[in-house]
């Protein structure tokens, strides 16, 4: 594994780290604890990693990015954000990894289908694809039927996500210099 795919795997498991410890935090400013965590902003760097990977290395060097990111994050969220002796702890990891592997997955999927349209459109409709199932199978598997509003709270958290999507084509279009594609 070279530097540069070593960097990313290791940035990515920072990433899903901080977003599984940050969920659990709802944002309590003008009425957004109901809605917002303030893990919506961090998760959505994980797919700008995904795909300058994929778009750098081809979709076999961004699984094993994904692989590796998940790895460490769920590693150390075991270990450093998971109070075993709180079910909604445990539910918040097995929901994480979960919708984790799923969504970073299609997301290599959907990048590398449209790999040759036009530059935006991969990073962006990858995004948008793995942002959504990644929201509602992490919600409804970590907060279904606990009394936590986990419908409203992934609604809130995917308009965030959709939004820092967008954001994100501004470091990928920069970094793709940085980064030469396949």
């Amino acid at each position: 594994m070279n530097k540069t795919v070593l960097f990313l795997s290791v940035i990515m498991g920072v990433v899903v780290l901080a977003s599984n410890y940050l969920v659990q935090f709802p944002i309590h400013y003008n009425g957004l604890s109901e809605v917002l965590t303030y893990g919506a902003f961090t998760y959505p760097i994980a797919f700008l990693i995904t795909d300058l990977a994929n778009r750098s290395f081809g979709k076999e060097v961004a699984k094993k990015v994904v692989y590796f990111g998940f790895f460490i994050g769920v590693t150390f969220t075991l270990f450093f954000s998971t109070n075993f002796s709180d079910l909604i702890s445990i539910r918040i990891a097995i929901g994480s990894g979960t919708a984790f592997i799923v969504s970073q997955r299609i997301d290599v999927f959907v990048f590398d289908k449209l790999r040759n349209k036009y530059w935006f459109v991969p990073p962006l409709a990858s995004s948008i694809n793995g942002s959504v199932i990644d929201t509602f199978l992490f919600f409804s598997i970590a907060f279904y039927a606990t009394g936590i509003p986990w419908f409203t709270l992934a609604l809130g958290d995917l308009a965030v996500k959709l939004f820092v999507a967008l954001l994100m084509l501004v470091p990928f279009r920069l970094l793709l210099k940085t980064f030469k594609p396949v």
